[in-house]
């Protein structure tokens, strides 16, 4: 099956990031959020990413209006019902995403394929919502989905091999490289990355050393582009504490219990770059 529309869930950070990515590639994006300031937002983050392009002398103003062209933005979950692909990208909420997956599985055409961008939740869990469970796979996109090159697929004991293959072909096509991975709690990355991170965390909160020499370590000892306590405030401390938890939920495995030392900067809105303050100071 060829894939000439495709759908996004949610135009947040992510989800804004993946419709700007697929429009950029030559599809036809139809992209929904839960109201219209919502979506306006989003909408004009991908107007604003597209603009820095183009003043960059990355992107022509010619490829940056053929790109916003060919984004629809709406509030309707029945705008998908012609779309080959459709990619959810909302909060980490299990609940919500089989909703979301329900409602879609109802409007879109049988054979659209239904994906999900989770970082870290049962891609299984979502696709018993829906009646066609083998057209159900996880697309992990990184932050910002236009710029990192990696895409991690995601197959679960459901996942036909033809939806596996066409996943596989979409990604190549908006510039992706392809790892592929079985429904396991973190995936590959994630589950590399975040204990590594709560490492680190536990090491500062131990006093063994300062934030700067374990950052300084890992950048210049492992050649690192950043160190991991840089790394957390880039991704934001809330997003790893909410892996971490519902990943040892799914495990038990005693890698994934998160520092005292993070949950109490999340519950003080210290949550990094966003924020203005993590591990380091941004204001």
């Amino acid at each position: 099956m060829e894939i000439k529309k495709a759908g996004v869930v949610g135009c947040g950070i992510m989800g804004s990031g993946i419709t700007q990515l697929c429009a950029q590639s030559g599809y036809q994006v139809v992209v929904s959020e839960m109201n219209d300031e919502l979506l306006n937002k989003g909408l004009a983050s991908i107007n604003s990413a597209l603009t820095k392009r183009v003043e960059k002398g990355k992107l022509s103003q010619q490829d940056k209006e053929a790109t916003l062209s060919r984004i629809k933005g709406t509030t309707n979950i029945k705008d998908f019902s012609d779309c080959d692909l459709v990619i959810e990208a909302v909060v980490e909420n299990m609940d919500l995403k089989k909703k979301i997956f329900a409602e879609l599985d109802k409007v879109c055409p049988k054979h659209t394929i239904l994906a999900t961008n989770t970082s870290c939740l049962s891609i299984i869990d979502v696709a018993i919502a829906t009646a066609r469970p083998d057209k159900v796979l996880g697309l992990h996109f990184f932050n910002p989905p236009p710029v990192m090159k990696l895409l991690e697929i995601i197959k679960t004991i459901a996942t036909s091999g033809e939806t596996l293959e066409i996943g596989k072909s979409f990604g190549e096509s908006v510039g992706k490289a392809i790892v592929v991975t079985k429904d396991t709690p973190g995936f590959i990355v994630n589950s590399l990355l975040v204990p590594y991170m709560l490492n680190a965390v536990h090491m500062l909160e131990a006093g063994i050393a300062t934030r700067e020499d374990i950052d300084t370590a890992i950048t210049l000892g492992l050649n690192h582009p950043m160190g991991p306590l840089t790394l957390l405030d880039y991704i934001g401390l809330d997003t790893n504490l909410f892996i971490a938890d519902a990943t040892y939920e799914q495990t038990k495995d005693p890698k994934w219990i998160a520092p005292n030392l993070l949950r109490r900067m999340v519950s003080a809105g210290w949550l990094g770059r966003k924020t203005g303050k993590g591990f380091y100071d941004y204001t």
